[in-house]
């Protein structure tokens, strides 16, 4: 049996979803259902991501995923009920190269941003937001190596990367709900 100490996820999958209905909720609901995660109760938690936590699938994780479980995830949630307007939502994950070290996930949700500018905020969120746990400094700008696709800052190296969610309201003025999460599985 786990105990609260020892509930450190060993893996996480990455989901996304969008919902469309005239009830808020409701919206919600379905956006569960399109990432594949509406028969879990879920926990939100921030921020660390665990050394030694494997990422897998989404379809493996979801596979694996059973009715009524408590699950933990990082979520980025946003909605709206105006026709038109951009609602996105992403998750970032920074983690050194060394697995050995625990990592960073960040949430981001915003109005009038498209799926890549949340997802490279997102990522670059979670880099500085690891960075300062760490006691250093980190300009995104700066510190991210185009060509080895890592933020390289004095001894540390990090690698990043995201998942998002995007989408216009819905045009007849229902609730849109857009959600990325980092979902973590504990055995």
């Amino acid at each position: 049996m786990e105990t609260i100490s020892n509930l450190i996820p060993k893996r996480m999958f990455f989901t996304n979803g969008v919902g469309y209905h005239k009830n808020k909720l409701q919206s919600f609901e379905l956006a569960l259902r399109d990432a594949d995660i509406e028969i879990c109760n879920l926990v939100t938690v921030s921020s660390i991501f665990a050394p030694g936590c494997k990422i897998i699938s989404r379809k493996q994780g979801v596979s694996e995923l059973k009715p009524g479980q408590i699950t933990f995830v990082v979520m980025a949630r946003e909605c709206t009920n105006e026709p038109n307007r951009l609602v996105s939502a992403a998750i970032g994950l920074a983690r050194p190269t060394n697995p050995t070290q625990y990592g960073y996930i960040s949430e981001h949700h915003a109005f009038g941003q498209t799926e890549k500018k949340v997802t490279d905020f997102a990522e670059d969120l979670a880099a500085t937001m690891l960075a300062s746990t760490l006691g250093i400094e980190l300009d995104p700008n700066v510190a991210w190596n185009e060509r080895k696709k890592l933020y390289q800052i004095k001894e540390y190296n990090f690698t990043s990367r995201s998942i998002a969610q995007s989408a216009k309201g819905h045009k007849d003025g229902l609730w849109t709900t857009v959600l990325a999460c980092a979902v973590m599985l504990m055995d």
